[in-house]
């Protein structure tokens, strides 16, 4: 696999901005929230839809965030380097635990396009029936769908944070003809929004995914300058296999060594790792000596 070179890791405007009056403005009426979150996803859709933003990178660091608030929701301890861990040292045959299962669904929702089956996958103690019942909402505005079914969930499921915030997402995503869930209502959300129903939930959903797409453009543009940087260097890494291992980088969020398999060998992953941190395009995550996780 061949990496162009990046040219465009220098120009912090090569990814379109929120524009200010996005970001600045204080709404004063329900309308008014309802127009900033629209020009605020109007303006996620152009990002999301950049060739050179890293778009499967960006869809699993939102969903560890997204887990992390479903954990937060549940009055679990677990938080973002717990879940890492979960899944990143999972052997075969092993349960992740509830924290882990949380962020296990989550990674699942993001990683294929949107679709019953897909979310079944992701949700396997849910009935596909019942996810497709429940991604058949009335036609209206992309957020009053999503709000539609977050409401019908809990209503059904109370305390089931991580499913009804997973399907609101995927049918926002629906609704705005994106192929894949983006989480953002779960990161806007907090634990107190999700007893309201109503006009009430409605309103607190636009202010929550305005607010949260204003924090994935910030990401995706990190993200893509991360990115740029790691494809840049790698016509300096001669180990072989280190194009797969490139390539894995730039999909999860987190890597253990051992799960670069193209490198033949657990020591050729931890110095192919290394090396990664010594070109300052990688960063190890965790601060431990040993069990350590990576990512760009």
């Amino acid at each position: 696999m061949a990496y162009a070179r990046a040219t465009f890791i220098d120009d912090p405007d090569t990814l379109p901005r929120m524009p200010p009056w996005v970001t600045s403005a204080r709404p004063e009426t329900h309308e008014d929230v309802a127009f900033l979150s629209g020009a605020a996803l109007a303006h996620l859709h152009l990002v999301v839809g950049r060739d050179d933003v890293p778009q499967a990178l960006l869809r699993e660091s939102l969903a560890l965030r997204a887990a992390e608030a479903c954990v937060v929701h549940s009055g679990r301890p677990e938080r973002a380097a717990d879940l890492r861990d979960a899944l990143a040292f999972l052997q075969p045959g092993d349960s992740p635990g509830p924290a882990g299962e949380s962020y296990l669904s989550w990674r699942r929702a993001v990683e294929r396009p949107v679709a019953a089956k897909a979310l079944n996958r992701a949700l396997p103690t849910l009935e596909p029936e019942q996810i497709a019942t429940w991604l058949e909402v009335v036609k209206a505005a992309p957020v009053t769908q999503a709000a539609t079914v977050l409401e019908a969930v809990l209503g059904d499921r109370p305390r089931d944070f991580t499913s009804a915030l997973i399907l609101a997402d995927a049918t926002l995503a629906q609704a705005l003809g994106w192929s894949h869930v983006l989480p953002l209502l779960a990161l806007g959300l907090k634990r107190g929004d999700l007893r309201k129903t109503g006009e009430e939930l409605r309103l607190i959903c636009h202010q929550a995914i305005g607010t949260a797409a204003v924090e994935t453009t910030h990401q995706a543009i990190d993200l893509t300058r991360r990115a740029a940087r790691l494809k840049e260097a790698a016509p300096k890494l001669r180990a072989r296999g280190s194009d797969k291992a490139v390539a894995h980088f730039l999909a999860r969020d987190a890597i253990a060594p051992t799960a670069l398999t193209s490198l033949r060998s657990d020591r050729a992953a931890r110095r192919f790792c290394d090396r990664l941190v010594a070109l300052g395009v990688a960063r190890e995550l965790t601060g431990r000596d040993t069990f350590r996780l990576y990512g760009v």
